[in-house]
């Protein structure tokens, strides 16, 4: 193991690299007047900054630590989760995106207000807000924690923790979502070529032999295919699993979601969300490779989680270190301000302005910044019990496996299906959630049985469909306003085709989308 030491000038860079972080909220925060202004940026974002704010707020600290660490652990496997998000996003550009923009929704539980019903809309948006605290934020804490901790071991766990919650959530207290978003912008490419960097250093140690990342690889680990028995992600949990998780991330999931909603126009939107896409596959080689190698530097790390952290004190000179450490760390802030941002914005638009009583944007202002400020401590009282879970991955995963289900059931079924009946929304939601939680607990926390949560996941989808179907043809169907303007049809398809018909190939999202499409096969394949 290394000297997880840190010298003056790296010292410096930190700092540095956090209080300009810290100034740009500040700066970009003092001139927000009204609450959209503050949570979904005056609708104003180029599809640059709706990418890169994807890819940073998505992908960013946390992630970069757990996927290094199911690198070192598991190998390839754990790669699927990112090329799967491609395929889903590739499907959202297409298909979805332009009823969340064209409806000026502020959030996606919104949607199924128009959709449905404000049964749907307030079930989706408290469930929405939960697992944005004791998921996305208490796990961007508690991995930003894991570096601090690496720096400063004599200091207790919870310290780092309360310490990486303050500067996330001061700074999106101050700037709301387009401080966010504009240094999401900065902090891609830095931890992109963070990534790269590391890359190359540890690579070098092997003379760059190609034919030695697959000799360190765990058993079975260089291949994306794992068999039916695995228990951590088996072939068949692709289909029943990872990329209906992949579509309540990347589609129903109001925190990453926003960063889409604050686009200048649909086209910006989806080219945003292309670029998005196109990004999480480098992460194979950015991060997953770099974890794959950091088993021949150290044998045997006491926690998967610390791959990435020891590879920058190895190989990383000082000065380098600090920029990168001090990236790493703003991003971890950058997820959690993201997840903030977004319950406070859910809060807000879904429960406070719909009620009788009526709010000046100056109080709703307020209100946005006290939320926050609530949400992150309660967020920080929870992260210490990531601890009990093996690895990042698995706690992000195993959650959101048993309880999102219903939830991507009823959005994708309302798009898709004219004939979903606000009732049945209500009984999906209502009847499978608090199971999935229950479900949760049984196989993963209380481990009174042996489920691969993939194959959970499926259990739990295909429950939700077939309740969504028996209770609509049960009940009447929607009314035609809740369907026009909501549900995807040919006509909406054809309607497009000649609104594209005079725009160059490089400003046709067909043209992009199917063109990602085969590249991520051809990504693929070889390492079925």
């Amino acid at each position: 193991m290394p000297e997880f030491e840190l010298a003056a000038l790296d010292m410096a860079v930190i700092i540095a690299f956090t209080a300009a972080v810290l100034g740009i909220g500040f700066w970009v925060g003092r001139k927000k007047r009204s609450s959209e202004e503050f949570l979904l940026a005056g609708r104003g974002m180029t599809w640059p900054l709706v990418g890169f704010s994807l890819i940073a707020s998505q992908f960013s600290g946390s992630l970069y630590i757990a996927l290094a660490g199911g690198g070192y652990d598991q190998g390839l496997v754990v790669w699927n989760y990112e090329w799967m998000a491609t395929l889903v996003l590739v499907v959202f550009a297409l298909l979805i995106l332009p009823f969340y923009l064209q409806t000026k929704i502020t959030t996606v539980p919104e949607f199924l207000e128009k959709r449905y019903d404000s049964r749907a809309r307030k079930t989706f948006s408290a469930f929405t807000v939960f697992t944005g605290m004791f998921i996305d934020s208490a796990g961007a804490m508690f991995a930003g924690a894991i570096v601090m901790q690496l720096l400063w071991p004599d200091t207790p766990l919870l310290v780092h923790i309360i310490l990486i919650a303050l500067l996330g959530g001061l700074y999106v207290m101050l700037g709301g979502l387009q401080a966010v978003m504009i240094t999401d912008t900065i902090q891609g490419p830095v931890l992109f070529l963070a990534g790269g960097v590391i890359f190359v250093l540890a690579f070098q140690n092997f003379d760059f032999q190609w034919a030695a990342l697959p000799e360190l690889a765990p058993e079975d680990g260089w291949t994306v295919v794992r068999p039916p028995g695995d228990d951590f992600l088996p072939w068949p949990g692709l289909f029943t699993g990872a990329i209906w998780l992949s579509f309540y991330v990347w589609v129903t999931n109001h925190m990453v979601v926003q960063k889409v909603l604050s686009a200048k126009s649909i086209d910006h939107g989806r080219w945003g969300a292309l670029f998005a896409g196109f990004m999480q596959l480098p992460l194979l080689v950015l991060v997953i490779f770099p974890g794959i190698l950091a088993r021949g530097v150290f044998e045997e790390l006491p926690d998967p989680d610390m791959a990435f952290p020891a590879l920058i004190f190895e190989f990383v000179p000082t000065g380098l270190r600090g920029f990168v450490v001090a990236a790493l760390i703003a991003a971890l802030m950058s997820t959690l301000d993201s997840v903030l941002n977004g319950s406070a914005s859910l809060v807000v638009n879904d429960w406070i302005k719909p009620s009788r009583r009526q709010f000046s944007e100056r109080q709703l202002l307020v209100i946005s910044r006290v939320l926050i400020g609530v949400f992150m401590v309660v967020a920080a009282a929870w992260a210490p019990v990531i601890t009990t879970f093996d690895t990042i991955v698995e706690f992000f995963q195993s959650f959101l496996g048993y309880v999102t289900m219903p939830l991507v059931v009823v959005l994708l079924g309302g798009i898709f299906w004219k004939r979903a009946s606000s009732t049945a929304a209500f009984i999906t939601f209502g009847g499978w959630l608090p199971l999935g939680i229950i479900g949760f607990f049984v196989f993963e926390v209380l481990e009174l049985a042996e489920l691969q949560f993939l194959y959970g996941t499926g259990i739990m989808f295909a429950a939700s469909v077939i309740t969504l179907i028996v209770v609509t043809m049960l009940t009447d169907a929607p009314p035609q306003e809740k369907v026009e303007g909501t549900t995807w049809s040919r006509d909406t398809w054809r309607q497009e085709s000649k609104e594209l018909a005079d725009k160059p190939w490089c400003k046709n999202y067909r043209y992009l989308a199917f063109a990602l499409f085969a590249f991520t096969i051809a990504v693929v394949l070889p390492f079925v």
